[in-house]
């Protein structure tokens, strides 16, 4: 086990330690310091690697197993990088909370995430792939309602349901391979391969499997909701691009993903909700990426995921600051809040402006990677749609959030502007998003693979300017007609609605037979019980037919006799 501490030590370990450490602290100035003071560790450490390949690996020799905890390459270290920066916002975000439970496990979730990317084998993968589960749950459970109960508890159910397929997989593997390392899979390792898939597929939302994400995000807490979108989907992402690159099927499967919320995202009132669908939305053109495999498409992968944590993160801070607030983030019940919310609203701007891919914001220089890798590999029909997503986005997210939110019909509501933590960290994610789409040579470089790519071409902002103008355009007419669904208090179900209707009326139906042929049972051998207890008293009791019959100081003596033994017997197998 000294191998453990021969290599560079594992960033991860920062913000683990400082979970458990904060799990036990009561003072909350002591624990907000730790907080903050993790991901700098975190950021020192991985600072300190250095060298790409440099890698932990662990030989137990009783048992045969050679483990490779911390895995150090192009691919893992722009992840863990942003995990660091990510869990250092959330963080100052949440300094005005003093929930401990909330404090340590959003450190341990963002802990668990980061060593989760830098696994080299799949039991270690497995470990903290589960941690990220069980951590990341008290974030919902924290809002303390009875939806967010609820919510939890199916959120638990499908992320355990997608370790346990990972770990089925990956005992299948070794036992085909000899080797438990966490390389390039492929669904051509069968059995093995598609379990590996679907376990990745559940926490990457693929379509059917997503329906956890819009089901437990908006039902969390107001700083839990921003911590949940910034790590579990982006380490599903990254598990896929490790283990499947290059499958053809996460191409189809990623385009539909960018469309289908779409539609829903337009008619769905809640606004945080609303980021969800979006959530699901953006992931769907890094499946896409990885799906094309080429050296392009996978940066455009993670220069995307990259982008993807900032601005998705600075919508849910706005949208958690108006909720902090105001109590609401129906868009039918807000509006005109940027008259006393303006730096909020003006964050969300950027946020919603980076989203979009607006020239000189972030996604305009990642999202455009992902483009010209599928137009390179001439998937003309999957480009064409993924612009149709483009403008989708441009019209939910960066449309109609702020403008529900901040502007439209005045609400009447006046409250305060966010806490001055809130708008620091706000204010950092947003800076971030106008560095990235200015100095894109800085992002660019952290790629996983060298890159030489010049987005600002005349052909490229004329294009993306055309589809945001078009955008604009259409929202602003279908408002004007009155063609744009109204805000309306109801939930729009998809999936789900297979979780909530069919599925919950059969298992209450499974649970109340099986509470009544569980009491019929009870009182079958009830009886039987009584009977026999009866039968036994007739001939044990002192007034018993063994009694008439064998003096009562005899059977004393032999009862006695036979603890004697039992006792010695014990006493002799210590």
């Amino acid at each position: 086990m000294s191998e453990l501490f021969a290599g560079p030590m594992n960033p991860a370990f920062a913000l683990i330690l400082a979970g458990l450490l904060m799990a036990f602290i009561p003072d909350w100035r002591v624990r907000k310091f730790i907080a903050l003071a993790g991901p700098v560790l975190a950021l020192w450490l991985w600072l300190q690697v250095g060298v790409f390949g440099s890698t932990g690996g662990i030989h137990i020799a009783a048992i045969g197993l050679d483990l490779e905890p911390f895995r150090f390459d192009g691919l893992s270290r722009i992840w863990a990088l942003i995990f660091i920066i990510a869990a250092f916002i959330n963080a100052l975000y949440a300094l005005h909370d003093h929930d401990q439970v909330q404090d340590a496990m959003a450190a341990m979730y963002g802990g668990a995430a980061i060593a989760a990317v830098f696994a080299g084998d799949l039991l270690t993968l497995f470990v903290f792939w589960e941690l990220t589960a069980i951590t990341s749950v008290f974030l919902i459970w924290r809002a303390g309602t009875e939806a967010s109960r609820q919510a939890g508890i199916r959120y638990l159910v499908m992320h355990v349901g997608s370790g346990i397929l990972l770990l089925i997989g990956a005992v299948l593997l070794q036992s085909e391979t000899g080797s438990w390392a966490f390389e390039h899979i492929g669904l051509e390792s069968g059995l093995a391969g598609w379990l590996i898939f679907i376990g990745f597929g559940i926490k990457a939302s693929f379509p059917f499997l997503h329906s956890w994400l819009q089901d437990s995000y908006p039902k969390a807490t107001v700083t839990g909701t921003v911590v949940l979108a910034s790590f579990t989907t982006k380490m599903a992402i990254y598990a896929l691009a490790r283990g499947f690159a290059g499958e053809d099927i996460l191409i189809y499967i990623g385009v539909a993903m960018a469309v289908f919320p779409v539609f829903f995202a337009v008619v769905e009132n809640d606004l945080r909700r609303v980021l969800s669908f979006s959530l699901t939305n953006q992931l769907g053109f890094m499946v896409v990426g990885i799906g094309i495999g080429t050296t392009l498409a996978i940066n455009g992968t993670a220069a995307q995921v990259f982008a993807h944590v900032l601005f998705k993160g600075l919508l849910f801070m706005s949208m958690g600051a108006v909720l902090y607030r105001v109590g609401t983030t129906k868009a039918s019940e807000l509006g005109g809040l940027f008259r006393s919310m303006p730096f909020s609203a003006l964050f969300c701007l950027i946020g919603a402006g980076s989203i979009s891919a607006f020239p000189f914001l972030s996604a305009f220089v990642t999202k455009a990677l992902i483009l010209a890798a599928v137009a390179d590999e001439g998937h003309w029909i999957v480009l064409g749609l993924l612009i149709f997503a483009s403008a989708g986005v441009m019209e939910h997210a960066g449309i109609k959030i702020p403008y529900f939110a901040f502007f439209a019909h005045d609400s009447g509501k006046r409250p305060k502007e966010a806490p001055w933590n809130m708008l620091l960290a706000m204010g950092i994610a947003a800076f971030l998003c106008v560095f990235l789409g200015i100095n894109y040579g800085w992002l660019y470089d952290l790629l996983p693979y060298p890159i030489i790519y010049e987005p600002y071409t005349f052909g490229h902002i004329v294009g993306q300017m055309q589809l945001l103008l078009a955008a604009i355009f259409a929202f602003a007419l279908l408002l004007r007609i009155g063609w744009y669904p109204s805000e309306v208090r109801l939930t729009i179900l998809d999936i789900d609605w297979f979780w909530r209707k069919p599925i919950k009326s059969f298992l209450l139906w499974l649970n109340a037979v099986s509470d009544r042929m569980i009491a019929a049972i009870q009182v079958h051998l009830g009886k039987q019980i009584d009977g026999a207890g009866r039968a036994l008293a007739s001939i044990l009791s002192p007034y018993g037919s063994v009694a008439r019959l064998v003096p009562r100081g005899v059977l004393v003596g032999w009862a006695a006799a036979f603890l004697a033994l039992a006792l010695l017997t014990v006493y002799l197998a210590q």
